[in-house]
């Protein structure tokens, strides 16, 4: 994010900007003695697209990177800081150069593309850097323009600025779009467009939250990179494209520094997909053979239309900052952390590809991967780099001076993107062939009724064939139905005197019998009676034997069973020796580790005593090492002792046994876990292995039932260092943390256990998705009941928990996500916020006046905010704030707000 005159987007010098030339264009620079014009394109070995158009007409080297420098004017606290001091800088625009100052009576001379003063409008900067660039995406290259430079330097401003209240401050972002859509048709092109932010090496959509882990996708042939799962929106008109922008800026991350209130946090990377219809071009040497090996017209009139597709990428890179300058602690260490590893990653690659070396590590950042096509690529690349004129910052003036400097030796080889669209010629085709189909349908309806017709001739001549063969077949019939009926008389005839002579032959036969007829043999009973004995017996002996074959076949099988009831019993004994062994090697290995356990508290408990005699320990274990560690910086070659012996420790014994003896029944082998527990959390790398052991539930069991301070000292410390991860924040509040810290702060009296148990809870209330179930759960009134205390650092860690819940709710009610007053109000905050804003301490006055400029960017709170009187705290930030930025926030509050304006034109306040 800009600062300054920038962060508002409002220059006082406007008058004098709207003056200035507008239609400028990039200018070949001198050529060093050191660069070498063509090394990149003879190293690729391929060949550069001419320029067309007025993109890089006047271009020296074709597809060089061009650069060019931003100054931004000082600022009111530069003002007052350097007011006895010159500008480290001094631009020569019509040169196009400009000097360093290393004393008053030596500096360095830089020559770029182009030299922008501190008054150069927004209006000249396009022109100058984007306006080419967008002309070659029209023409169907590919274009970058990119901002690089310190933070607070004018980046985002120079790239996002929407320009809703001033349109002559519109950036890049929005007069890109503007001429795009002024140069394309609805209904032959189109333009889409994606949004995203590289954040902690993460690729995450800005336009859909919820898709935040976006895969780059290279093609193996022609090495494009791309990103499939990314959101990609059709843009009509430049309203919904603001509204997008909009969008997308609310879900960017940003942070606090001293360098700017509301630092970027990510890279976002504005890509503008862009697909043109070139009309009148017929490709005469691509014909169709027909046939007879000759072009067919009717194939040759549907070839496919050229289609030209290009892309422009818009990078608002994150700014570089030096972590003693922007005072970044906590997650915002690790944030900047990236951000500067990043940043060194695209460093490397810039070197290597001007000093036209054979390996270019674009492999080492995501960053680096989606920038591959526009350093080194086909893409025409604009940079422009931002610089203050403060000499505080010389070094990374220098050191931006210096990358521009080296990404003007690099060269792209620009390449025109022209592709067939096969789809256009599809409907042409699908349009053609409802014609033949349509055509087809008539001759085939025509065959029909001519088929119909045939048909029924057919008919009627085969129905006349038919009655002329019924008639003979009657006259046949008839004729054979007489012949049959003179057969069966006959017959009948000759039956009847066959029946007869069969009556006579059957009473002889009838005589004949009577005659003959004799007794029968005598009974043979006694015979079957033995037979029938015979076969009991065998049937009774049968079913014996089969019985008998049972009893044999069950005996078997018990004692098959008596068997394996035998070797069960043998295999459950050893398995019960065997118990009995690890279990007796089991109390060994406890005693070993408890012994060690008292050894290493022992060894830390002498540490933190000689450190507090100002005498240099032997080791540093104990929770409080985190302390010491940042006050007596000159002992961390010691310190590798004790990280030693816990990583040992660690590794020998077993983090499930470490967090086992959380539940040991002796107190100092409690005492001497938790510590070490402790220790093991306060490295990033330990502590999701920790709660996949469940170390946070048994921490919070700690603080559930141990009454020793020792020990809640120690959990409540531990737990704030997991809390500092977003996944464990929601196992936090899951768990109930939430109320067992806020039972540990009414209990403890001890200075640092508050200052623990409010840091976690602080930790806690920078969740935006925990809102609500954190004031529900008390944690809001926890950390008001911890200021009893009065210590000043318990008090600067309940004011930085109240900073980061105000403004994780202000922006949850910028997004629609937040309606109502705020839960800060609700929970009696507002009076503790008010009686603190003016307080000694500058850690804790910070926080505060960032919670109450918060609070009143939202109408609805104020109301409240004016009966407690934050109003004059607030007129008094904008009034006598030191930090400009803060300051300005506080104005624009002010001035913003209806309800604040009426009343102090009721107490007669001018503003």
């Amino acid at each position: 994010m800009a600062s300054g005159s920038y962060r508002n987007g409002s220059v006082k010098l406007a008058s004098k900007l709207d003056r200035l030339p507008s239609s400028v264009g990039y200018s070949t620079p001198k050529p060093s003695a050191k660069s070498r014009p063509s090394a990149a394109a003879a190293r690729r070995g391929g060949s550069v697209a001419p320029s067309s158009g007025k993109a890089g007409s006047d271009s020296g080297v074709p597809g060089r990177v061009r650069v060019a420098v931003r100054l931004r004017p000082r600022n009111a606290e530069e003002m007052i800081a350097d007011a006895d001091f010159a500008d480290c800088v001094e631009l020569q625009p019509e040169l196009k150069r400009l000097k360093l100052r290393k004393n008053n009576w030596e500096s360095d001379t830089y020559e770029f593309d182009e030299v922008l003063t501190e008054f150069a409008s927004q209006k000249r900067v396009y022109e100058v850097v984007a306006k080419p660039v967008v002309e070659s995406v029209l023409e169907g290259y590919n274009g970058t323009v990119m901002a690089y430079g310190q933070t607070g330097t004018g980046k985002t401003f120079t790239l996002g600025r929407l320009g809703d209240e001033d349109t002559a401050a519109r950036g890049i972002m929005v007069r890109a779009m503007e001429d795009i859509l002024a140069d394309t048709s609805p209904e032959t092109d189109s333009v889409s467009v994606s949004y995203l932010q590289l954040y902690m090496e993460s690729i995450q959509d800005l336009l859909v939250p919820a898709n935040d882990n976006i895969n780059i996708v290279e093609d193996p042939k022609s090495g494009d990179v791309s990103l499939p799962g990314a959101t990609n929106v059709e843009i009509r008109d430049q309203k919904s494209f603001m509204e997008l922008l909009r969008l997308g800026e609310a879900h960017r991350f940003a942070a606090n520094t001293k360098l700017n209130t509301e630092s970027s946090r990510s890279h976002a990377i504005l890509i503008v997909h862009v697909k043109r219809s070139v009309k009148g071009r017929l490709d005469i040497d691509q014909g169709f053979p027909g046939e007879n090996g000759a072009s067919s017209n009717l194939v040759s009139s549907f070839r496919p239309p050229i289609v030209r597709k290009s892309k422009l990428v818009v990078v608002d890179l994150a700014g570089s900052e030096r972590i003693d300058k922007s005072g970044s602690e906590g997650h915002t260490l690790e944030e900047a952390k990236s951000i500067n590893l990043s940043l060194s990653a695209l460093g490397k690659c810039i070197n290597a590809l001007a000093e036209n070396s054979p390996h270019v590590p674009v492999r080492d950042s995501k960053l680096t991967r989606l920038l591959r096509d526009s350093f080194g690529g086909s893409a025409r690349t604009s940079l422009v780099v931002t610089i203050g004129p403060s000499p505080r910052h010389r070094g990374e003036t220098a050191s931006t001076i210096m990358f521009g400097q080296r990404a003007m030796k690099v060269e792209n080889m620009v390449k025109l993107k022209e592709e067939f669209d096969y789809k256009s010629l599809c409907r042409r085709l699908d349009i053609e062939l409802d014609k033949l189909i349509a055509e087809n349908e008539r001759q085939r309806k025509d065959f029909e009724d001519e088929v119909d017709r045939i048909r029924s001739e057919t008919e009627s001549r085969i129905a006349e064939a038919e009655r002329n063969y019924i008639d003979s077949l009657e006259n046949e019939r008839l004729k054979c139905q007489q012949d049959y009926m003179d057969s069966i008389k006959k017959l009948e005839e000759k039956w009847m005197a066959n029946v007869e002579k069969a009556k006579v032959e059957h009473q002889n036969l009838c005589l004949e019998k009577a005659h003959n007829v004799e007794h029968p043999p005598a009974s043979t009973s006694n015979d079957s009676e033995v037979t029938q004995l015979l076969q009991n017996e065998k049937l009774l002996r049968q079913s014996r034997e089969d019985e008998v074959n049972k009893l044999k076949s069950e005996l078997s099988h018990w004692k098959n069973l008596e068997t394996a009831g035998n070797a069960e019993i043998m295999k459950l004994r050893k398995m019960l020796d065997s118990e009995a062994n690890q279990k007796q090697n089991l109390e060994e290995e406890i005693a070993i580790l408890k012994s060690q356990l008292l050894q290493l508290s022992f060894q830390a408990d002498e540490t933190r005593r000689s450190l507090d005699r100002g005498v240099s320990g032997k080791v540093l274990t104990g929770f409080d090492s985190l302390v010491s560690q940042a006050r007596h910086s000159q002992l961390r070659d010691s310190a590798n002792g004790p990280k030693a012996s816990i990583a040992k420790l660690f590794e020998q014994v077993g983090l499930h046994k470490i967090l086992s003896l959380l539940e040991s029944d002796d107190h100092d082998v409690r005492v001497h876990a938790v510590k070490v527990v402790a220790n093991l959390a306060a490295e990033e790398a330990n502590q999701e292995k920790i709660v996949e052991a469940g170390g946070l539930s048994s921490l919070l069991m700690l603080l559930r039932s141990s009454e020793d301070e020792t020990i809640r000292r120690v959990a409540a410390g531990a737990i704030a260092n997991l809390a500092m991860n977003e996944t464990n924040q929601e196992l936090i509040m899951a768990q109930g943390g939430v109320g067992l810290l806020s039972m540990t702060a009414a209990d403890a009296d001890d200075p640092q256990t508050l200052r623990m148990v409010a840091g976690a809870i602080a930790n806690l209330c920078g969740n935006d998705k925990l809102q609500t179930r954190l004031s529900g759960e008390g944690g809001i009134k926890a950390l008001l009941g911890m200021v009893r205390c009065g210590h000043p650092d318990v008090l600067a860690q309940v004011a930085r928990g109240i900073a980061n819940f105000a403004k994780c709710e202000s922006r949850a009610s910028t997004q629609g996500n937040k309606v109502g007053v705020s839960l800060l109000i609700e929970d009696a905050a507002l009076p503790w916020i008010v009686k603190n804003a003016n307080h000694e301490a500058s850690p804790i006055k910070r926080h505060i006046e960032l919670a109450l400029c918060h609070l009143a960017q939202h109408e609805v709170n104020a109301k409240d905010m004016i009966s407690e009187g934050a109003l004059w705290e607030l007129v008094r930030i904008s009034r006598d704030c030191t930090r400009e930025d803060i300051r300005m926030l506080a104005q624009r509050t002010l001035i913003s707000s209806p309800t604040f304006q009426a009343e102090l034109r009721r107490l007669c306040i001018e503003f």
